[in-house]
This record gives C-alpha cells, sequence and structure tokens, in this order.
C-alpha cells in the first residue's frame, strides 16, 4: 500500500512570526486520520522570521529530531547545551524524563526554515541527552544516506526509538532504492523539488505512506530532497 497525501492538505498555522505546516495532527490542527504514521507522530515544517523564535519550554518522553534547510536556528536547554544549527546539521535530543528549551532565530533580514521531527522512544523515563552532526551534501548526493538510527550506525545520531532516517539528494538520472520489511512502516517526505516514490509523483511539501511494501524505490528527482523514515508498525 502506498497513499500519497499533498502539502496542501496538511495543517496551517499562521503567527506572524511563525509559519508552520503539520503533516499530523498538532496544537490546534487535529485530524484523526493523521495522528502519526507508526512511531511518527510528528513533522512541522516552520519557518521562524529574524528576531523570533520559541522560548523556554518544556518536552519529554519523545525523540526530537531538528533538520535545517535555511538560515540557522539557534538552541539552548536545560542540559547546557547553547548550539546553532545551520542547514546539513541534524540535531537530536532526547527528551526522557523532561528537558527545557528555546529556539531563535537571531539572523538579521534571514528567515530560518527548518524541520522538527518527532518520534516515540522505545523506553519512558530515560535521561535526557542531546547530540549534533553535519552530514555533507556529497554524502546524500543521490544515495540515501542514514543520518539517525538506534545505535548511530554509519555515523549517525543515535535515536532512542525503533525507527531510522535517511536523508538524499536527487537530481535527473539519479535514483536510490531502500529494501523494507513489509511488516514495518515507510514513510516518505519530499523537503523541495520533485520526485517519483515508486513511480508516483511527488512535489515539495507531499509525502508518501507506505505499509506491506517490500522496496521504496526514488527517481526522476529535480533539484529534490528528501527524508525517508523506516518505522516500527
Amino acid at each position: 500500500m502506498l497513499k500519497i497525501r499533498k502539502s496542501q492538505d496538511r495543517g496551517h498555522a499562521d503567527h506572524g512570526w511563525l509559519k508552520s505546516y503539520h503533516s499530523f495532527s498538532f496544537a490546534n490542527y487535529y485530524d484523526p486520520a493523521h495522528m502519526g504514521w507508526g512511531k511518527l507522530r510528528v513533522i512541522n515544517e516552520d519557518r521562524i522570521a529574524p528576531g523570533a523564535g520559541f522560548g523556554a519550554h518544556g518536552h519529554r518522553d519523545m525523540e526530537i529530531i531538528s533538520y535545517v534547510l535555511s538560515g540557522e536556528l539557534a538552541h539552548k536547554d536545560s542540559m547546557g547545551n547553547v548550539q546553532g544549527i545551520q542547514p546539513g546539521e541534524v540535531q537530536r535530543m532526547s527528551a526522557g524524563r523532561g528537558v527545557m528549551h528555546s529556539e531563535f532565530n537571531h539572523a538579521p533580514g534571514q528567515t530560518t526554515h527548518f524541520l522538527q521531527i518527532w518520534i516515540e522512544p522505545n523506553e519512558r523515563g530515560i535521561a535526557p541527552g542531546y547530540e549534533q552532526k553535519r552530514f555533507d551534501d556529497a554524502g546524500k548526493r543521490g544515495q540515501l544516506r542514514l543520518v539517525a538510527s538506534p545505535d548511530g550506525a554509519q555515523g549517525s545520531v543515535t535515536i532512542h526509538a525503533d525507527a531510522a532516517l535517511y536523508a538524499g539528494l536527487f537530481d535527473g538520472a539519479e535514483s536510490a532504492r531502500l529494501v523494507l520489511d513489509p511488516a514495518r512502516k515507510a514513510y516518505v517526505h519530499l523537503v523541495r523539488g520533485a520526485l517519483q516514490v515508486n513511480g508516483q509523483a511527488l512535489s515539495a511539501g507531499d509525502a508518501a505512506l507506505l505499509a506491506d511494501e517490500a522496496e521504496l524505490r526514488l527517481s526522476h528527482g529535480e533539484a529534490a530532497e528528501v527524508l525517508v523514515f523506516d518505522l516500527a508498525p
């Protein structure tokens, strides 16, 4: 089964300083048909205006991944981490038994565009944790680069969840295949550009939800950047 969810069907919120698209139910957007997919619970595509951001707020028992597309995201948390997250970097924060953090765009005249992703953890009440790594475009060009996994394989960030996250860049004749376990689920989020997923066309912001599939095929990219999730059901 492969189902396409179009970008315009996502939830949308415009707070002036923040413009956000919600792939799954979040905050004031509620759709019982889109509460998550497997262990994946949130993909928010956020644009933060210059000088604005999220003040200190708390999370618990969630694996949170930030994937910056343009601009810079300034992160500060109760674990003592003060970091700037730039395009090409992946940040993982394990909220565990509780963490406070803030996220701001301090750059004048530049919007910060990023994805915030939440994945359910395997275990609740763990110690909070933080990790941040850079993944160069060359490693994602024409292939799926593992950027998050339960065991930190291939230099990926380590998440405490039964899930794997891949990132790829595709253009022209570039293509990739990923073997899937039909008993699991997969989710493809097209960050930008255009791409075919198992022969189905996606445009920026579109997603493909897969279940009972043995293979994922990516092809016919046009300046495409894509995230692929392999998820426990």
